[in-house]
């Protein structure tokens, strides 16, 4: 028999000796999943609340809790419970503990959820511990946990069955609360900063906002093809036409139908928010101040590690636009190359594999990507990108070719990206058209023209700064998390049998 077929057995084994002792608890104590169960204290406020009590003290204090079994000792006369706060240890012995609820002690196992009802008070060694008055079953767990010590090591494994990886892992543990505190610290920054959140449809008829494959769907009773969103942009810069708000958010959920890695998953979390009357130096502004109020609220420091490196959020970032990124980097200068044929040229003969019909533009995107991305280890605004692959956004005063456009970047990755937001009605229609037939001519058929979009805009919408930031990049980055499926708690997988 091999080890994988050992275990099996065992796990096998265990579980019908679970099997076993839940039915012997139903004979003796009847509900063993009991609808409610009230407990006065959670283990972290028992542990505050006592802080101060002397080793070897037994307060006259009666407390109840509730959490999972940890570990069992001594045949069930000390055991750690753990709730979602922390963990207490728990004291059964005759002098102290009822004869129903010693009685019970046999039939509780590592992982099964009970309540405790009994004294404070604390051992000789300094263990905060609950004497055991009264003892109830509340969960019989039916399947052993994992080896507490080592968790999950399978990594596979982990993401398929999360509760497990958290029950025994504190760091993935911490990794979800601190996720939902970024969550909240953003959405708390941007409200108080004057931002007014909003919830646009994640069903469109017509997909947009962005250039990606969609997911698609039918409605039934409207006889309509539908597709997930990709990106809440065209349905927030409505609001600004509206006069809703000046300034709009949303912590949304998108959908792409793209390729899965270590930092890209089919559903995806990004905060997408517009600002009237600014521009993207605003935003710049806006994006400083937010990173640096995250990483005070996780690490109490602007600076913290990744890997190892240590990354400040200490604002201001640098700012560097991408044709002196790329000059810099090459010697390559864009802005004096006039034509896409003479930025074709002056790629290969660098060395650079452009395509044969790249325009100058996606010749100085490409070589940005290629030279200069992997570079940005600290927090990087870089600006003015070329106009070729940024249809929503300004031109720059006196230098068509280039857009008031930045992306942040960080430890090499893209976590933001921002514009001052095209509002011309004529202009945004022949981009769109345009950016229609490239889509059209890459075999993209179904995509449309998001014609109620266009009647918004040229209803007339004020100048705006617009931005999206990856929300999970910039999680992983301040929880300190190299794959993106650390920090989903059900990120997307392969089936089963793969």
């Amino acid at each position: 028999m091999n080890d994988k077929t050992e275990t099996s057995a065992l796990s096998s084994d265990a579980t019908e000796v679970r099997a076993q002792k839940l039915k012997l608890l139903r004979e003796k104590i009847g509900d063993v999943y009991p609808a409610h169960f009230h407990r006065t204290l959670t283990n972290a406020e028992l542990i505050a609340k006592y802080e101060g009590l002397e080793p070897d003290t037994e307060t006259a204090d009666v407390v109840t809790v509730a959490g999972r079994v940890y570990s069992s000792r001594n045949s069930g006369m000390f055991m750690d419970i753990h709730d979602a706060s922390g963990k207490i240890q728990i004291f059964s012995h005759k002098d102290v503990t009822g004869e129903d609820a010693r009685g019970l002690l046999p039939m509780i196992d590592i992982g099964d959820i009970i309540g405790v009802t009994g004294v404070v008070r604390r051992t000789k060694r300094g263990e905060l511990t609950i004497n055991a008055q009264q003892i109830t079953m509340l969960t019989k767990s039916l399947l052993p946990m994992p080896e507490k010590w080592h968790g999950l090591s399978d990594i596979e494994l982990r993401y398929r069955k999360r509760h497990l990886d958290i029950m025994t892992n504190e760091e993935s543990k911490l990794r979800f609360q601190q996720r939902s505190r970024i969550v909240s610290g953003i959405r708390r920054f941007m409200e108080d900063d004057g931002f007014m959140e909003v919830e646009t449809p994640m069903l469109h008829s017509v997909y947009g906002g962005a250039t990606a494959e969609p997911f698609k769907t039918h409605h039934n009773t409207l006889k309509l093809d539908m597709y997930l969103r990709i990106a809440p942009e065209l349905f927030l810069k409505r609001t600004l036409v509206s006069g809703l708000t000046d300034k709009v958010f949303e912590i949304n959920r998108n959908f792409r139908n793209e390729g899965v890695s270590t930092r890209h998953n089919p559903e995806f979390t990004m905060m997408e928010c517009y600002w009237a009357y600014a521009d993207y130096e605003d935003i710049m502004d806006l994006v400083e101040r937010l990173f640096s109020t995250l990483a005070m609220s996780i690490h109490g420091s602007t600076e913290f590690a990744f890997g190892d490196k240590q990354i400040s959020f200490k604002g201001p970032f640098r700012r560097v636009p991408m044709p002196d990124a790329v000059k810099e980097a090459t010697g390559i200068d864009f802005l004096a190359i006039k034509t896409d044929e003479e930025a074709r040229a002056a790629s290969k003969a660098a060395g650079f594999a452009v395509e044969k019909d790249a325009t100058w533009g996606e010749c100085l995107a490409f070589i940005f990507e290629e030279k200069v991305e992997g570079t940005l280890i600290q927090p990087s605004h870089v600006t003015h990108f070329p106009k070729d692959i940024s249809p929503f956004a300004k031109e720059v005063p006196g230098e068509p070719r280039l857009v008031e456009r930045f992306e942040t970047y960080c430890n090499a990755w893209e976590l933001g990206n921002a514009f001052s937001e095209l509002n011309d009605p004529e202009e945004q229609r022949a981009r769109m058209v345009e950016q229609l037939e490239q889509a059209h001519a890459r075999g993209e058929k179904q995509k449309e023209l998001d014609e109620e979009f266009l009647d918004a805009i040229d209803q007339g919408m004020p100048p705006a700064g617009g931005l999206g930031i990856g929300v999970d990049r910039l999680i992983m980055l301040l929880t300190n998390s190299p794959s993106i499926r650390d920090i989903i708690l059900f990120p997307a997988r392969r089936a089963k049998a793969d």
